[in-house]
């Protein structure tokens, strides 16, 4: 009787238990399933379909045509899904960025706009390459909660003009629209729910000759593909002067907003992305976006979570997504200006309920939440709600978090003592961080006045970590020997040692 070994006799893993999309296998060549690409094809319609309001809103907002916010999107949108680093997340024209080059348009013209384009595209992509995404990890988990909360309040109001002073017959759209949304995805999710309403809706607006406003009444759609080009503007020191700044700034904001949505992809999809990689590679796709005639873009986390509720797990949603975003815009304009906004305003809505954190706000979490915590949350709402700006809402959030956290570490330096049975020495035993923050209470922690002739300051649990502390133990050895007493510190790490050695005035 023959033996088959475990090598040959076992059942190999399938490709969905390997993490994968089942497909079919040629010599060095992997094909995605049918069912998969149908669910990546789907998702990618919809998102495109929830990008075109929001990329003409946002072209109006930076102060161009519709058709520059338009082809940003589509070209970032594919070049995005090759080069990215985390799949399924969508990256195109956004608001934020729009708001931050509305200035440079309104002073110097579209042509410094694609100028800047490409210079953030750049800049993007030396820092990817330098490894700028690690300071990620400097970012509390609680700016990131309030980032979330804030972009879907910013998501909710932005419906709110397609809804509010509307026609009676808008209400009645947007109420069946949600409940389309809530009851397609109970009974099948062969089609995305999103897809259904906006279909059905269009269809009893067109058939029923319905006034309401439509996609065609927010701007002029294009009618032709975009041509490459150089932007039209002087090479010189001045042209420089005037974009560095709005370089610099849009690319703050950009990377910003991308690897906070990365990360909320993340959450959702029980996976992880490449930082480094997803910074260069929207480098790469703004670079590319810019030489076409475009605005600068960055990830969307409204249309990402479009995209992943509709079942968009990899590279073809994101392409698709570009890839219908044209086709919808020129060769389909005349179907596409028939969708009614409110359509569109009820996917939103949708997805703005489903991004805000619910329970961040819950009382039961806000009764165990440190105080501190809460604060910076809703620090980080308060500033990006009104600004419309994330970088101002972060930057606040993180510093927010900075003080709270010396403020607390100055409170862990504890400073005990005890006098030698003798009574000829005391011995005081340091504890925790000492830095800036904790040298006033360091100080006042000795008794100068009544100690006797010899003072031990033992250090072997104490971390030294600034000159503001090497400073402060100099105040104390000093005013210890301006009354004669002498004091020796003892007990210090290799590396607290060479700091003191280094920066000490005392001797």
């Amino acid at each position: 009787m023959t033996e088959i070994s475990d090598r040959t006799g076992a059942a190999a893993p399938t490709a969905r238990q390997r993490g994968r999309p089942p497909g079919r296998r040629w010599p060095g060549v992997r094909w995605p399933g049918r069912r998969y690409m149908w669910v990546e094809l789907l998702a990618g319609l919809v998102t495109a379909l929830a990008l075109i309001p929001e990329t003409i809103s946002f072209s109006v907002v930076a102060g161009v045509d519709p058709r520059v916010g338009l082809f940003a999107s589509f070209t970032i949108s594919m070049i995005i899904a090759f080069t990215g680093g985390r799949p399924a997340m969508i990256s195109a024209a956004a608001g934020s960025m729009a708001l931050v080059a509305a200035p440079l348009v309104r002073e110097h013209g579209v042509q410094y706009l694609i100028a800047t384009t490409i210079g953030v595209g750049l800049l993007m992509f030396v820092l990817g390459l330098l490894g700028i995404a690690r300071l990620m990890r400097f970012i509390p988990r609680t700016v990131m909660i309030g980032f979330v909360n804030a972009l879907a309040i910013l998501i909710f109001t932005a419906q709110l003009p397609h809804v509010i002073g509307r026609p009676w017959p808008v209400y009645v759209l947007v109420a069946a629209g949600l409940m389309i949304l809530l009851t397609v995805g109970r009974v099948t999710r062969a089609v995305p729910a999103p897809l259904v309403a906006v279909a059905l809706l269009t269809f009893v607006t067109v058939c029923f000759h319905i006034s309401v406003p439509t996609v065609g009444d927010e701007g002029r759609l294009p009618s032709s593909l975009p041509r490459p080009g150089l932007p039209d503007v002087p090479v010189d020191w001045q042209t420089l002067r005037i974009i560095a700044p709005y370089v610099l700034a849009l690319t703050a904001v950009g990377l910003l907003e991308t690897l906070l949505t990365a990360q909320i992809v993340d959450r959702m999809t029980d996976t992880t992305h490449n930082p480094d990689r997803e910074s260069w590679g929207l480098g790469i796709a703004n670079i590319v976006n810019g030489f076409f005639g475009g605005m600068g873009g960055c990830a969307m986390i409204g249309q990402t979570i479009v995209n992943v509720n509709a079942g968009g797990r990899g590279r073809l949603s994101t392409f698709a997504a570009g890839g219908f975003l044209l086709l919808l815009v020129v060769p389909l304009r005349d179907l596409v200006r028939h969708i009614p906004m409110s359509a569109l305003a009820a996917v939103m809505m949708l997805v703005a309920v489903m991004t805000f954190e619910w329970r961040s706000v819950a009382p039961a979490t806000l009764r165990r939440m440190p105080r501190g915590e809460t604060l910076v949350m809703v620090a980080t709402v308060a500033t990006v709600v009104p600004t419309h700006n994330l970088a101002y809402g972060v930057v606040v959030g993180v510093v927010l978090s900075a003080l709270l956290f010396t403020q607390r570490a100055a409170r862990l330096a504890v400073v005990t003592s005890v006098l030698d049975p003798q009574g000829g020495e005391r011995i005081y035993a340091v504890r925790g961080s000492l830095f800036f923050a904790s040298t006033n209470d360091l100080l006042g922690a000795f008794d100068y006045a009544h100690d006797p002739a010899r003072v031990v300051v033992d250090l072997s649990q104490a971390d030294v970590l600034d000159s503001a502390a090497v400073a402060a133990l100099d105040d104390v050895r000093t005013k210890y020997r301006e009354r004669g007493v002498e004091v020796s510190l003892v007990g210090l790490r290799p590396a607290d040692a060479a700091l003191i050695q280094g920066l000490s005035k005392v001797n």
